[in-house]
């Protein structure tokens, strides 16, 4: 007890139990729903043992019958495209727009502010902005894809099974886009100039600098953006009522809005 009084005394003792409070709090709030969610999934639940905590077990046969939906494994491919195709959009045009702004041109910080207006808008209503840009008769999206000759016809994005996943994916990418170039423009702001000039004086092109400096001094920043967009792509919800409704016939339905439509749309 005397050895607990001196380590509260010398700073170390009440660190910890700081840290230990904070980390009891994450467990309470994460932690638990996460650990009663995964209980909940081996049960059988119903709207009159919903608000139970001991109810029937079921084992696997909810996995079981998830798996045997007979969209199962179009949602599961909508997914693993949605999840790719928004995360490699989002980190290499927003890791281009970082290396671009951080050349520090006349302008550049009002130009880069202008981006985050994306980033603080509503997911509701990126997603009703983007359903106007993707219109099939009068979007804006087609007009310009037809003014500089890349399509003859009309694209309808939101209701052509073939394009409605991407037309998802091309609002995601524009919504994370701002929040990737930002945490990236903080890494590079970090890069000491000292190592690109010492490289060039050496004779190192401007690959060579982004391949043996830029890359490796932003490795734990390239890793938090990469674990970050994951999280914020799983998540991703407002988007797909307001564009495509998950249609048609759930070619642009992806796991968390199916979730949703099994468990509360009826």
């Amino acid at each position: 007890m005397s050895r607990f009084f001196n380590s509260l005394r010398d700073g170390v003792g009440f660190d910890m139990i700081l840290v230990g409070a904070a980390l009891l709090f994450l467990f309470a709030l994460a932690g638990l729903p996460l650990v009663y969610n995964v209980l909940m999934s081996f049960q059988q639940v119903d709207m009159f043992t919903l608000g139970a905590l001991f109810r029937p077990w079921a084992g696997f046969a909810n996995y079981i019958a998830v798996v045997q939906q007979p969209e199962f494994w179009l949602v599961t491919r909508n997914t693993l495209i949605f999840v790719f195709c928004s995360m490699a959009g989002q980190f290499v045009l927003g890791f281009a727009l970082a290396i671009f702004f951080a050349q520090n041109f006349p302008g550049a910080s009002t130009i880069r502010g202008l981006f985050l207006v994306s980033w603080v808008m509503p997911g509701l209503v990126v997603g009703g902005i983007w359903s106007f840009i993707l219109a099939g008769d009068f979007g804006v999206l087609n007009a310009m894809l037809k003014a500089v000759g890349i399509i003859d016809g009309t694209i309808f994005w939101k209701s052509d099974p073939n394009f409605s996943i991407w037309a998802v994916v091309i609002a995601n990418i524009w919504l994370g886009l701002a929040f990737n170039m930002l945490l990236l423009s903080v890494g590079l702001a970090a890069i000491p100039k000292d190592l690109y000039e010492a490289a060039e004086l050496d004779g190192a092109n401007a690959f060579q600098r982004f391949w043996t400096i830029t890359l490796p001094m932003m490795r734990s920043t390239i890793g938090a953006v990469l674990s970050l967009g994951l999280i914020g792509t799983l998540q991703q919800f407002d988007l797909f009522p307001a564009i495509t409704e998950g249609g048609p016939a759930n070619t642009s339905t992806v796991a968390g809005y199916w979730s949703w439509k099994m468990s509360f749309q009826l």
